[in-house]
């Protein structure tokens, strides 16, 4: 005859918690390991970079800047001799004496998001070299490496999906953590064994000391990691993005459409203006003089950070845009569509213009990224992936500690958690899967799975009783 279910018990949540924390850190933590490495290594790549790159980022000419059009030029002869074929996307001017101008350029064969830039002394147009680039913060090839492994293995949609899981689960598992920790450390009586490392301890309860200090010490860098690391994310990114959009939380940006008049006004009254004839940048024709035009006027309009991109218009009836890209405290994110036909600003965006959300959003991007705050950003994000990382070894070497004699590995918390709980928290927790499936479907999916054979395991055991 099957056993009845046992009443409901107040230390069923503890019991949850437990076998969720074990179970998720036991099958997701390679996952976690992996990108937290790699996180680790992609937090300090910046300042590796200045040293690998070096050559091409600094430019030993002490003399004044030259004009945009003369570096554009320089530039544009150098890739007709190396790499014809290639179109200037945009231009990044030196942002400090002794460093490089950027002129970018699309290529066949380049990563979405990448372009070859070219660097270019601005003292006397020589070009220190070129390198492929990535995204907005003009990564390296040596970051862009790193954030491919660390975003997807290389291998594509497919890649991202091990990510997502990475990002959604760490924050999971270091709620549950915290819970547990919360759950121990009010009936522990050595409370400080749970807040800092017991070496006088041995064995299990010394690495057990380890993974519960760490975790404690690490759980808001590991749950600011898994929030904004889901914004790159393959399906709970969508999820995010569309969020965002039906609560006006996206960025603003400049409305690029000019008229059919100034279109057509654009279309030939600058061209050919500059010695040797006009240059295919974007999809429209136009002069290496007008990045120096379009820049007076971005100055003149509000653009005044050093850092900043500027864009030929990618078609006849479209405006140039210059926009700050100060990723650093304070953030400089202002921009400026110029029409090229009157070189007026036509449209203008501000930081103040950012909704509140959009605003934090992107500081928590460059935050994750290791950029807000520089070299401090970073050596604390790479301190916070080392505590990840190390939360997952401890983890696994509690597990294996834990084994029963002879066998190879621990065991795992008991089943039948939900079994024992009353029906609101049975509800509750159904609940919070379901909801979490829709906004975060690695996650709610994986959650689901959990709990049905955490039922199913439950239920086999009775019958076999």
């Amino acid at each position: 005859m099957p056993a009845t279910a046992p009443p409901p018990s107040r230390g069923w949540f503890a019991q949850l918690l437990l076998r969720l924390h074990f179970t998720a850190g036991l099958f997701v933590g390679p996952f976690v390991l992996v990108a937290a490495l790699s996180g680790a290594v992609y937090a300090v790549a910046p300042t590796i970079e200045q040293g690998l790159y070096r050559h091409e980022l600094t430019a030993p000419s002490t003399a004044s800047a030259l004009p945009l059009a003369d570096q554009v030029a320089a530039a544009q002869r150098y890739v007709e001799r190396h790499h014809p074929g290639d179109t200037v996307a945009e231009v990044r001017p030196a942002p400090s004496p002794g460093t490089t101008t950027r002129v970018m350029f699309t290529e066949e064969g380049l990563l979405d998001s990448q372009t070859r830039a070219v660097f270019v002394d601005p003292g006397d147009a020589a070009v220190r070299g070129d390198l492929p680039v990535y995204g907005t913060s003009g990564s390296l090839p040596f970051r862009t490496w790193i954030s491919t492994v660390h975003r997807s293995l290389f291998l594509g949609d497919v890649g991202r999906l091990y990510s997502e899981t990475a990002a959604s689960w760490l924050g999971i598992v270091s709620l549950a953590g915290i819970g547990l920790w919360a759950f121990r450390l009010r009936r522990a009586r050595r409370k400080r064994d749970l807040i800092l490392p017991d070496n006088r301890a041995t064995g299990y309860r010394r690495t057990f000391s380890w993974h519960a200090a760490t975790g404690a010490g690490v759980l808001l860098g590991a749950l600011f990691l898994s929030a904004t690391g889901i914004t790159w994310s393959h399906f709970a990114g969508d999820n995010v993005t569309a969020l965002r959009s039906a609560l006006s939380w996206q960025a603003p940006t400049v409305d690029t459409a000019l008229d059919g008049s100034t279109a057509a006004a654009s279309g030939g009254e600058h061209a050919g203006h500059h010695g040797g004839g006009s240059m295919t940048m974007g999809s429209a024709a136009t002069t290496p003089e007008q990045f120096d035009q379009v820049l007076a006027v971005a100055r003149d309009s509000g653009v005044h950070a050093a850092e900043v991109r500027i864009r030929p218009p990618a078609s006849a009836d479209t405006a140039w845009t210059v926009e700050e890209i100060k990723l650093s405290w304070p953030v400089a994110m202002n921009a400026v569509a110029v029409d090229p036909s009157t070189m007026t600003a036509v449209s203008e965006v501000t930081w103040a213009d950012y909704p509140l959300m959009a605003k934090a959003a992107k500081l928590g991007i460059n935050t994750h990224m290791g950029a807000l705050f520089g070299l401090a950003n970073q050596l604390v994000l790479l301190l916070a992936a080392l505590g990840i990382a190390a939360m997952v070894v401890f983890g696994y070497v509690m597990w294996w500690q834990r084994r029963p004699a002879g066998a190879r590995f621990g065991r795992a918390p008991a089943a039948g958690a939900l079994a024992r709980a009353p029906w609101w928290g049975t509800t509750a927790v159904v609940v919070v899967a379901v909801g979490l499936a829709l906004l975060l479907p690695v996650v709610g999916v994986t959650l689901l799975g959990f709990l049905l054979v955490d039922a199913l395991v439950t239920t086999f055991g009775r019958r076999t009783r």
